[in-house]
């Protein structure tokens, strides 16, 4: 029985009763604290805040309260989750969560490190943030959930730790381990043969991760201007769902762009000079090792022909037991100099991850908030506190950059790192990393442009100027599949350049599937098959007159995504029996039937953009560089979009150095205030695909207020 499965079985087990959880947030200690800060908040006429502050740790006071003002619910509900206390206030749903920020020992780096991990300005600025947030708790006694304050620096910290293992794909390994069987087999010398891992996407609550980034050079556009997409896939609502800021400072920094409710900084966006996007990439980054266990002493291992014993600690995970009794049980916690341990039916597995006790990534999102050129962008992302993502770049200078970031180990390369580690040879535990140079990477490519929509870094941009597979060596785990966005993106760009402005946006909304998109041949598996239902007949004849196409009025979309849908979660696509081919697709069938009555509805009327009383027809579709992720058709007739576009922009500087920016968010700067006209007023732009100035330009701003106050003041 897993660790994690056994802990739960012992939560039921075995109590002892702890006092109630109490509260510690003095409001009259916070309620004072906006006199500190020269700040005031701008709304302009959509509701978005433009915090302007006299210095940077000022802004990040007014940034804070008025995040907390749109998001307070989300922020609020997030710091249990880092601190590892989430099953004071959710009960058991909490305690698995719980116990792997404990195992992790998050909160032991961040006491150990914190005051010297993070420079002295970064502190500030944190800080300053966390007394936004209390202030805007001490002054709202009625939204708030006093147990789970005060907010300090280190929750904000903590939070970007936790969530840079998430977007890897860390948990999916845990959770590997734990299962009935083992999953993989040891390797040994000499087992190292590819490169590549098998990239099984990267999902939050259940919903699809994936992004576009992309951007041009001077010479690649009609009109001489540098061009960057940031179109960064995540879910539509929810804590990380995208939040549209602008921030600036007196002292220098001026930013704007969209962030994860809770975060001190902009994650996407542009400066008068330089803008970027991130994608989500999938580098082997998570090594288990199988260790061997002393017969005599289940707290020994062996490493170098020699027993070591097994770090030890005790852990106490709080719970509330049916909304109101309060429990404490206590945990054991296993470590062994690879990393922490987990105890399975089937073996002791000792896990090594990249980022293990960074806790720098709050500090390097806000340097490349600071940045003012490419060098100095580049020297924030040479940090190298990021554990993964992708980024594209492009500048006022006419640069443009494509940067697969990742904390790469430097592995031993005769062995095969997807699978499992031997845990008895030292040597093996990797304590490098690949250091920033050599990072795959291209830099202003004679093609003009880059392209990033979470395939392998290998084929970015045209062939000549893409990085060299065969300059890196076996183990390093990179990914090497392609996704449609990629594929289809690539091939407009081979096809149209130098592009337009227009074909520039034309390419970020396109709505089609390559031909040669990784599951498209099974289109060619349909027509080859032999059908007797006559349902299946009329379908295969249907997407045989498909054009790969998501545009409203296709009637073979949502027949035809479905299947793709379908096909993609299958690896062994390529090899299904006639009777494979038949289930798949009778299960698309049959899904449409029921929810429309025909298998050939527009897909207008099948794929929906939703947000209170609106309902609205919206084009693109998984995978499509216009990118749609519906689900719920069973329960709804429709789909309703749920991930992929949210807040994205198209930003550019003329050969003048003119810069230009449109924008849209999915549904507006009200994040969760159903009452507010903010709710869902870009809403209809976004299904329609109408771009908007985002008022970044100061003069554009003055025109366009709503109101301005300071925190507390409103």
């Amino acid at each position: 029985m897993s660790s994690l499965v056994r802990f739960s079985f012992f939560v039921a087990a075995v109590w002892i009763v702890s006092g109630c959880q109490s509260s510690n947030f003095d409001a009259e200690r916070y309620a004072e604290l906006n006199q500190r800060y020269d700040v005031v908040i701008r709304r302009d006429v959509r509701g978005v805040p433009h915090v302007l502050g006299a210095t940077d740790p000022d802004t990040a006071f007014g940034f804070a309260y008025a995040q907390a003002e749109d998001n307070w619910q989300l922020i609020e509900d997030a710091m249990p989750f880092y601190r590892g206390n989430s099953a004071v206030f959710s009960g058991m749903d909490g305690a698995i969560t719980d116990y792997l920020v404990k195992w992790l020992g998050l909160w032991e780096t961040l006491e150990e490190n914190y005051r010297w991990d993070l420079s002295p300005d970064t502190r500030a600025y944190v800080e300053a943030y966390a007394d936004g947030l209390n202030f805007y708790a001490a002054t709202h006694p009625d939204r708030v959930d006093e147990r789970k304050l005060p907010v300090t620096a280190q929750d904000v910290v903590a939070g970007f730790m936790l969530r840079h293992l998430m977007f890897y794909g860390f948990e999916g390994v845990v959770r590997e381990v734990n299962k009935a069987e083992r999953q993989r087999q040891i390797s040994r010398p000499g087992d190292a043969s590819a490169q590549a891992v098998d990239p099984t996407g990267v999902e939050i609550g259940g919903l699809p991760i994936g992004s576009n980034a992309f951007a041009i050079a001077p010479h690649f556009s009609e009109e001489g201007a540098t061009r960057l997409a940031i179109n960064s896939h995540q879910p539509t609502t929810g804590p990380v769902a995208w939040y549209e800021a602008h921030i600036q400072s007196q002292t220098g920094l001026n930013v704007m762009g969209g962030l994860f409710p809770g975060s001190p900084s902009i994650s996407v966006g542009f400066t008068e000079n330089i803008a970027w996007g991130a994608t989500v990439n999938q580098p082997d980054l998570v090594d288990v090792f199988v260790l061997e266990i002393n017969p005599e002493n289940e707290y020994q291992y062996r490493l170098d022909g020699a027993w070591r014993d097994l770090e030890r600690r005790e852990v106490d995970i709080e719970l509330t037991l049916w909304g109101f009794l309060p429990w404490t049980v206590s945990r054991e916690i296993l470590a062994s100099e690879h990393g922490p341990v987990l105890r399975t039916d089937h073996g002791t597995y000792a896990i090594r991850y990249a980022g293990m006790g960074e806790l720098r990534q709050v500090e390097q999102w806000y340097r490349m908030n600071q940045a003012r050129n490419f060098e100095e962008w580049r020297e924030a992302m040479a940090m190298m506190s990021f554990a993964s993502f992708n980024f594209a770049y492009a500048d006022k200078d006419g640069n443009i950059m494509f940067l697969h970031n990742s904390l790469t180990p430097r592995r031993d390369p005769r062995y095969d790192w997807r699978q499992y580690l031997p845990g008895d040879d030292s040597a093996l535990i990797w304590k490098e990393n690949l250091s920033f140079s050599q990072l795959p990477q291209v830099v202003n490519p004679k093609s003009g442009y880059v392209h990033s929509a979470n395939q392998t870094p290998f084929n970015v941009t045209a062939p000549a100027d893409n990085p060299r597979l065969e300059d890196y060596a076996p183990g390093h785990g990179f990914q090497m599949d392609m996704t449609n966005r990629a594929q289809r993106g690539l091939e407009l760009f081979a096809e149209l350049g130098p592009i337009s402005e227009a074909e520039f946006s034309a390419i970020k909304h396109d709505k089609y599937y390559s031909p040669n998109a990784p599951y498209a041949s099974y289109l060619l598996q349909i027509a080859a098959a032999q059908f007797t239902d006559p349902q299946l007949v009329e379908a295969q004849v249907l997407l045989a007159s498909w054009d790969l196409g998501t545009d409203l009025e296709n009637n073979a979309a949502a027949l035809g995504t479905c299947v793709f849908l379908a096909a993609e979660r299958d690896d062994q696509r390529a090899t299904h029996s006639e009777q494979q081919i038949a289930e798949l697709l009778g299960g698309c069938v049959d899904k449409l039937m029921v929810a429309k009555g025909r298998i050939d509805p527009p897909w207008g009327e099948v794929n929906r953009h939703v947000r209170g009383e609106l309902n609205l027809p919206v084009a693109g579709g998984p995978d499509i560089l216009r990118a749609i992720y519906g689900r719920g058709i069973e329960d709804n007739g429709f789909l309703t979009n749920v991930a992929g576009d949210g807040l994205y922009y198209l930003v550019s500087w003329a050969a003048d150095g003119t810069q230009k920016v449109e924008g849209v968010h999915q549904f507006g700067s009200a994040t969760l205030d159903t009452t507010s006209p903010h709710y869902g007023d870009q809403a209809e732009d976004y299904a329609k695909e109408i771009m908007h100035d985002p008022l970044f330009e100061a003069a554009r701003l003055q025109a366009n207020l709503q109101r301005v106050y300071a925190p507390g003041e409103e």
